[in-house]
């Protein structure tokens, strides 16, 4: 059944799936912050500031105001992480009451130290809490794009809307499984950010794949304990939005995040990496909020505490990896 589906966030990621959902034949409007971005969209169905390489479908249709994209029956949520709340606030009054609507930004807010659902819960009406689903999972903007093989999670505490998300979204390369677990499925996606500047520190250090693995391993437990202290079910850390995306962000050349850590591990200050990126890689703001909330709930993150430090505290990264490696011996589970 074709949808008529609003896209809020024409980054790369809001890009890519937005094309995947008007290649499938649904009527999409994409809404971009930038005007003269939108202008060069409708003339060459190109983004090329975010998205440069793939040609856009012609079931697409671009936009700079949010209203018209905000009105539609499926609305899809993908700016960055720290612009939900202004973003959200600007479409609660255009959104229709039988809305489906979707959140695919991953990120932890600095300012209240909430989740994206937790920033939905407050802002949007009684009647769209609980038709609203999260979707995460190991996927590259670009390999979506291209229509290579992706497996991802739409979560919602109401199944049927996570069925419903799931029917909008799959196709016969883009497959999508549902999950229940929300707060599991959206810290999943935010903190393996985190985990992935750290991975790439590490490359940029020159360590090897004995460091890496060490690293994928000891961040993946350190997702699962702050999880489950926030009341996330432990399987869904072994599943697409825990190990799946964790590994896809500490392993992968596209990974922004990754990216960001290689060239703090080769010693150049985060300032001046950021000034050379177009697009946000999300686990340095969100570094700061996980830090915040681990030490609010009084959990251990050794990982996300040293990462901290290097982005925020200026710490060499060779002693931060030291001061890791000399931590106090204890049995893995604990």
């Amino acid at each position: 059944m074709v949808k008529q589906i609003g896209v809020i966030g024409a980054g790369s990621w809001g890009t890519s799936l937005a094309n995947l959902l008007a290649k499938k034949g649904h009527q999409v409007t994409l809404w971009a912050y930038e005007a003269d971005l939108v202008a060069r969209m409708q003339q060459t169905h190109i983004n090329d500031l975010y998205l440069p390489e793939i040609k856009l479908s012609n079931n697409l249709s671009f936009t700079n105001e949010i209203g018209l994209a905000a009105e539609k029956e499926v609305v899809l949520f993908v700016p960055p992480s720290q612009a939900m709340r202004v973003v959200l606030s600007s479409c609660v009054n255009h959104l229709s009451s039988e809305a489906l609507i979707i959140s695919a930004s991953k990120g932890i807010e600095n300012k209240t130290l909430c989740p994206m659902s937790d920033i939905f819960d407050e802002l949007l009406p009684d009647g769209l809490k609980n038709r609203t689903a999260y979707l995460s999972g190991p996927t590259f903007a670009k390999e979506v794009a291209l229509e290579q093989p992706s497996a991802v999670v739409a979560a919602a505490h109401d199944q049927s809307i996570a069925q419903l998300a799931q029917i909008v979204f799959n196709t016969d390369y883009f497959r999508v499984y549902t999950n229940d677990d929300v707060i599991g499925v959206e810290l999943g996606g935010a903190i393996k950010n985190v985990i992935a500047l750290a991975a790439g520190v590490c490359d940029g250090l020159n360590y090897g794949y004995n460091t890496r693995a060490a690293l994928i391993t000891r961040g993946l437990a350190e997702m699962k304990r702050l999880g489950l202290a926030m009341g996330a079910k432990a399987e869904t850390f072994a599943g697409l939005a825990g190990m799946g995306d964790l590994v896809l962000t500490c392993t992968g050349d596209l990974s922004r995040n990754r990216t960001v850590g290689v060239e703090l591990g080769k010693g150049r200050k985060l300032n001046e990496i950021l000034s050379e990126m177009t697009m946000i890689a999300e686990g340095v703001k969100t570094t700061l909020s996980t830090f915040e909330l681990a030490k609010k709930i009084e959990v251990e993150v050794p990982i996300v505490e040293q990462m901290y430090a290097i982005l925020y505290e200026e710490k060499d990264p060779r002693q931060a990896v030291v001061e890791l490696m000399q931590r106090e011996l204890k049995s893995e589970y604990v």
